[in-house]
Formats: structure tokens, C-alpha cells, sequence
């Protein structure tokens, strides 16, 4: 039996640019896109061009300058919104109009001050309007974490009636555990009237930490596209973070599935995202972060070193990253610092190691990391406490 494709939907630019204080122009969305291309992802969320003539711009922009994955554009259930999109859309090799509604008992009371019929009959009133600019209809019941399963599944066979090609079960709030979204996504499978003619997708919010688990319980559970931004980055707490859930699939081959993300682009990519945004990397970000690949404490640092498989199940070269990190501080052990010391050219016996370690510790107790050019001026500290000692440098 073959392994099933993930399809990586990227709505970086799109959700992703949602976040307070990130707001992006033209140039740098094209620049963005672009990488995406590289990166390998299938369909990209270029915007909504019906909130501002900027994004509208960007959209068309993009659509002239990618040409590999799909590009997808965001309107809501409104024929103005929907027309919009299509006309941003128009010079795209491959196009997606991604319309929707809010399908919650809360979105439909609150939000539309509706009732269910209506929200039925709007879910395929606009599939059935967006058709008629584009062939592939990607649908989102907003909310539907928080959306009865049995009206769930009425929307899903309205919207596939009216020529559907993709539904998005959004977990909008973040608010199901994983199970639950899992079973979601089984419900839908096992009551929705041709659901198998249809690509079911995730997306889901990272408010309670859970975004990714989400998403692969989704996959676990016949979802067969995920909807991810670089770094996870999005609204509140944000969604999806593309670099965890296709490193899990990467990792994890008895999955039976696959992406076509060229992870060794990952890590350059989540730079040029952090760049143009100004939305920084937390340091203990999974894949992406700082210390992903770090190491400070003694302990792990001789494991790393005698074999990188004790403390790191991922290779950082799969992601882009050359080495390992073997961070000096008081913590490091003496193997570190030989490690560190040979990168720089020089070997000692272990008894000069125990001089230069004991000055080290000294030095590194009043500060919080040692640096190469410091390891070079404690070497001459310990060489002035003993005079015998012997340093061999072999570059």
C-alpha cells in the first residue's frame, strides 16, 4: 500500500499577517511566496482581497509570479467578496476560491444573528456562485471545532451538492483536544454522503498549545490537507506551525503519509518569514528556534558528542542546519570544552584539560556563556598558573 500525500496549504500570508504589529507590502509577500514555492508547498493563502486594495494587489501580484502551487484566495460568503476574489485570482496558473461561514451555534446567534437554515442555504448559495469564476472551491465552516457534529456533517453535503472540492474544519478558537478533533474529522468521514469526493482540511488555533497535536489527529483521522503558517505564526496564539507538523511527518514513516516540503529549506525560511514580519523566533520554538539544536548541560553535551542520536531524534541538517550547537557555560563539562577547543585547532592532555577546565569554571560561574575568543584569552590565564602546560595546536 502507497503512502497518501499531506497536501500543505500556507496561509502565512494570510492568517499569518493577521498578527498585531506584522503587516507586510507587496514586495516582501511576492519575496515570500516565492520561498514558499521553493519550500514545496501545494496551495498558498496569498489574502483577502476583498479587506483592502493592498491585499488585492498582493494577490494578483503573487498569481504572476509563482507558478508551481495553488493559489488560493479568502473571501467571505458575500457575492462582492467572492467577485473580488476571482478578479485577484486572474492571472493564477492554478486558482482556489476559499469562501465561507461561521457554522457554531455561537457565530450563527452571535455573529450572524441567523439561524441554521439560513447559514445552509448561504454555505451553498456561495460554493455555488464561486464556481462559476473557478473550478476548485475550498469551503471553511468557521468555527466548527465548536459546531455540532450531525449539523456539521449537513453543511459538508450542502456545500459538496454545490461543487466543493476541499472543507476546511477549522478548530478557529483552539478549542478541542485532540481526540475530539480527531473524532470530528472520523464523524465526517463515516456520515458525510460523498465526503470521499472531497479533500478534508485542518486548521487549527494554537490558544491552548494544541494546534499541531490537532492537525495530526486530523491526518490520523483521513484528513488529507493541513492548513500551517511559518512558525506558526496567526491570530491570538497563532495556528499551525508548518515546520512541526511536516518534521513529524518526516519523522514518523509508519504514518503511511507523506509532504512534498523540501525541509532543508525550513530553517531559511523561517528566518526570511521572522525578517519581513518582525514576529521573532521564541528561543525554544520546536525545529525553529534558537536552542532547538543546543546543547549547555554537561550531561547532554557528552552524549551529543559521542553520538547525536542521544539527545536530538532530529538530524539539524534536515532542516538546514549544518551542526549541532555545543553551548559553553557553567554547566559544560570537560568534554565539551575539548570539543569546543578542537574546533578552534587545539588538543591537550587530560591533565592540561583538568588546568584550563578549573580556570574555565572560574571564569564561566560570572558569566552566562563562554565565547570562542574567550576560550583563547583563558588559555593564556592558564598557561600564566602553570607554566608547564602543554597546548598543542594543530591548525
Amino acid at each position: 500500500m502507497g503512502k497518501n500525500q499531506i497536501k500543505i496549504f500556507d496561509t502565512t500570508l494570510r492568517d499569518g499577517e493577521q498578527v498585531p504589529g506584522c503587516k507586510l507590502n507587496c514586495v516582501e509577500k511576492v519575496q515570500i511566496a516565492k520561498q514558499l514555492e521553493l519550500l514545496g508547498v501545494d496551495i498558498i493563502e496569498a489574502g483577502f482581497p476583498a479587506s483592502s486594495p493592498g491585499d488585492y494587489q498582493s494577490v494578483q501580484e503573487i498569481c504572476k509570479s509563482v507558478y508551481n502551487p495553488i493559489i488560493c484566495a479568502l473571501s467571505r460568503a458575500i457575492k462582492k467578496d467572492i467577485e473580488i476574489a476571482a478578479n485577484s485570482l486572474k492571472f493564477a496558473k492554478q486558482a482556489r476560491i476559499h469562501t465561507g461561514i461561521g457554522t457554531s451555534d455561537c457565530h450563527i446567534r452571535y455573529k450572524f444573528n441567523s439561524t441554521k437554515d439560513k447559514i445552509l442555504e448561504i454555505a451553498a448559495s456561495s460554493v455555488k456562485y464561486a464556481k462559476k469564476f473557478v473550478e476548485d472551491i475550498e469551503f471553511y465552516a468557521e468555527d466548527a471545532g465548536r459546531t455540532n457534529n450531525e449539523f456539521l456533517a449537513l453543511v459538508c453535503e450542502e456545500v459538496i451538492k454545490n461543487g466543493a472540492t476541499v472543507i476546511n474544519i477549522p478548530d478557529t478558537t483552539g478549542n478541542c483536544l485532540p481526540y475530539e478533533y480527531g473524532n470530528k474529522i472520523k464523524f465526517l468521514q463515516e456520515n458525510v454522503n460523498k465526503i470521499h469526493t472531497v479533500t478534508l482540511s485542518t486548521h487549527c488555533h494554537n490558544d491552548l498549545g494544541l494546534a499541531t497535536a490537532n492537525s495530526l489527529y486530523g491526518i490520523l483521522n483521513g484528513a488529507k490537507q493541513v492548513e500551517c503558517t511559518i512558525n506558526g505564526i496567526g491570530e491570538r496564539a497563532g495556528n499551525t506551525s508548518l515546520e512541526e507538523i511536516t518534521m513529524i511527518i518526516k519523522q514518523y514513516k509508519n504514518l503511511n503519509v507523506y509532504t512534498n516540503i523540501n525541509t532543508k529549506l525550513i530553517c531559511y525560511t523561517s528566518d526570511l518569514v521572522s525578517k519581513y514580519t518582525g514576529m521573532k523566533v521564541q528561543a525554544n520554538k520546536a525545529i525553529v528556534g534558537k536552542n532547538a539544536f543546543s546543547h549547555s548541560s554537561g550531561i547532554h553535551q557528552d552524549g551529543i558528542i559521542k553520538k547525536r542520536e542521544t539527545y536530538e531524534i532530529i538530524n539539524p541538517e534536515d532542516v538546514g542546519i549544518d551542526d549541532s550547537s555545543i553551548i559553553l557555560t557553567a554547566r559544560s563539562g570537560r568534554s565539551a570544552l575539548a570539543y569546543r577547543y578542537k574546533k578552534l585547532g587545539y588538543s591537550f592532555t587530560k591533565n592540561t584539560l583538568d588546568i584550563i577546565y578549573s580556570v574555565f569554571l572560574d571564569y564561566a560561574d560570572k558569566n552566562k556563556q563562554v565565547e570562542d575568543q574567550e576560550l583563547k584569552c583563558l588559555l593564556k590565564k592558564a598557561q600564566l598558573k602553570n607554566n608547564q602546560l602543554a597546548i598543542l595546536h594543530h591548525s
